[in-house]
């Protein structure tokens, strides 16, 4: 067993991501699989093998055969069947189940039919910075970071403004990593199935009502089509919102947090940003994701017993890619630690690695990032972090690294929307 620093400790996830990265990075350097073991709730170990490298994880990224998805989960410890009710989106299968519920949600999510979402997205954000840009100093989670890429999800699915906080506070429970600000006095699994149910309760009523009155969304989309497609099914409908308004906000939320706080720690690199918005803006989010690596990791299952890189795994050993790790091999990356908003190539595997669980909301994504530091460093420019930067309280390794609070301090500024 590993004698580095351990994974499997709270307060490793508790550091700053650069000292994270530090001790990632030493790691890294004692071989492509560390071997890790959870101690389960009834007592049980859970073995795994950690994969730090960027050739292993895009190797077995690319091999869904050997390496699935869908034994148990891609959390570390298997998801019991009845939470998979709540959590079993496609994130969790393997083809050809996978391949079906993808390829429905993936006509929604075209450059094309996404056109409608994007052209949104300037608009929604110039609304959240509205809200907060005359404060001078505010949180810029609880301002920014957080609402601004759930109100895209939520406008997108066709879900009403009145249902937000709703929203907000059962995707904070999924992805706090059993955080007490969120979850409160309850247990992680409670909390957990709580608001999931609370989600997919939201989810089925919204498309049984656009069964009979379809409007201009991606849940009519989904249940409701004139050409005779395979559509998703009522059931499978709930856990796509869980797995769009987690996934698909936290990751961006997170990211914004993560790249203001880099920004204040290189000023130099936010310089070049700033006198180039719409020249640099491209490379300078994909090195945030890079950096930031805001999904800490996914799990993967053999399938056989297989070698890779010269190691034997047996059927059914559990390996989790950890991203961050994978994003700072100097084995790919020149100068991997340093923040470069001009890193050009930057092959990085933070929207997950090649194959077919590829991030598909990465397009999005990247739309939403460079909006939300377009608008913020043109219209607060000297905008400034002004504390440190909290981290989530996780109880054990979070799906999402996420920043809780980032205090930031500005020169205020009048509202510009209409």
């Amino acid at each position: 067993m590993s004698t580095s620093p351990s994974l499997t400790e709270p307060t490793f996830w508790r550091l700053p991501l650069e000292e994270r990265m530090a001790l990632f990075a030493e790691l890294r350097e004692q071989g492509a699989f560390i071997p890790y073991s959870l101690t389960m709730p009834d007592g049980t170990p859970l073995d795994f093998h950690a994969v730090t490298r960027y050739a292993e994880i895009v190797e077995i990224s690319r091999h869904p055969q050997d390496w699935c998805s869908g034994q148990g989960a891609v959390s570390i410890p298997d998801l019991p069947a009845e939470a998979l009710e709540y959590f079993g989106s496609f994130i969790n299968m393997d083809d050809p189940r996978h391949a079906r519920q993808r390829g429905i949600v993936a006509r929604s999510f075209t450059p094309r039919q996404l056109q409608g979402v994007l052209d949104s997205v300037e608009t929604i954000c110039t609304e959240v910075i509205d809200s907060f840009c005359e404060k001078g100093e505010v949180d810029l989670v609880e301002e920014l970071s957080q609402p601004f890429p759930l109100l895209v999800i939520c406008d997108m699915m066709g879900i009403p403004r009145s249902e937000f906080d709703t929203v907000l506070r059962a995707t904070n429970v999924i992805l706090g990593a059993g955080d007490p600000d969120f979850i409160g006095e309850r247990d992680i699994l409670t909390a957990l199935f709580e608001a999931g149910m609370e989600l997919i309760g939201l989810m089925n009523e919204l498309a049984e009502d656009r069964k009979k009155n379809p409007k201009d969304d991606l849940t009519t989309q989904l249940v409701h089509n004139d050409l005779g497609e395979d559509m998703l099914a009522p059931s499978e409908v709930g856990p796509f919102f869980i797995l769009l308004a987690t996934a698909g906000n936290d990751t961006t939320r997170t990211a914004i947090s993560h790249g203001m706080n880099l920004l204040s720690k290189n000023p130099e690199q936010r310089r070049i940003w700033q006198d180039d918005l719409d020249g640099v803006s491209g490379t300078a989010v994909d090195e945030i994701v890079r950096v930031a690596s805001p999904v800490t990791f996914m799990r993967r299952t053999a399938t056989r017993d297989v070698e890779l890189s010269g190691q034997q795994f047996r059927e059914g050993e559990k390996v989790v890619m950890f991203y961050g790790a994978g994003n700072r091999d100097p084995r790919v990356f020149d100068r991997p630690e340093e923040f470069d908003v001009r890193r050009d190539p930057n092959p990085h595997v933070g929207f997950g690695g090649p194959g077919p669980h590829f991030c598909l909301g990465a397009h999005l994504a990247r739309r939403e990032l460079s909006v939300a530091f377009r608008q913020l460093l043109s219209r607060l420019p000297d905008i400034e972090v002004s504390g440190e930067a909290v981290p989530l309280e996780a109880q054990g390794i979070p799906l999402v690294g996420g920043i809780k609070h980032l205090p930031v301090s500005f020169t205020p500024s009048a509202p510009v929307g209409s």
